[in-house]
């Protein structure tokens, strides 16, 4: 049976000293090093290569966070673990750093064990209550809106350039929008100099070239 190396990153010793006996325990896990702060988090992650860093997140000097991204930069093969008190939507900045998984404290010894043998392997895990946060936040996440075309111009620009590229003479596009003719070779001009072309039917082509008709 593989052993799972394990680095406890913590500035609480009595909490490092919890974590380490609880790994002692367990047959497949070892504790391969501890830290106190985030920038020996880091020193020790480099030279010992561990598995899994359980990383706190609020440790003096350098957090957590920034320990976990400087720490997959040079490895990126380590997995973290964030087991912290922060039942908040830190956990999305602790996936933004590459954390594999999100645990708070005071979860069961067997609910800690299970995650670091869970981010071993490769897999991501999350306490229940900040699972229900992140599947909340994807299921109502807006989607995407898609770029806006030319947004060099105004509101208006561009309904003048649709009504240009479904060759509506100036004439009629001042008809259409209640614009006196003057208006309207205004922010024709203006759309020519915004779009760097000379006359009406190069307007024309980058209109439709960006699908507009």
């Amino acid at each position: 049976m593989d052993v799972i190396r394990v680095l406890v990153a913590d500035d609480h010793p009595m909490f490092r000293f919890g974590l380490k006996a609880l790994l002692g325990a367990a047959p497949d896990l070892e504790v391969a090093g501890e830290a106190a702060d985030g920038e020996a988090a880091v020193a020790q992650a480099s030279s010992l290569q561990p598995d899994v860093v359980v990383m706190d997140l609020n440790m003096p000097g350098l957090n957590g966070l920034e320990a976990t991204r400087r720490i997959l930069q040079t490895s990126p093969h380590i997995a973290v673990l964030i087991v912290t008190m922060f039942d908040d939507d830190t956990v999305f900045a602790a996936m933004q750093a590459g954390a594999r998984g999100y645990l708070l404290k005071g979860a069961e010894p067997e609910a800690t064990l299970r995650a670091i043998r869970t981010v071993a392997g490769g897999e991501a895990i999350f306490s229940p209550s900040v699972a229900r946060r992140v599947m909340y936040f994807f299921a109502h996440r807006q989607p995407d809106l898609p770029p806006q075309i030319f947004p060099e111009l105004t509101e208006r620009e561009r309904e003048l350039l649709a009504l240009l590229a479904q060759g509506l003479t100036n004439a009629a596009i001042a008809e259409r929008l209640s614009l006196s003719p003057k208006t309207v070779r205004n922010h024709v001009s203006n759309i020519f100099s915004k779009l760097q072309v000379v006359d009406r039917a190069q307007a024309i082509i980058r209109a439709r070239e960006a699908g507009l008709r």
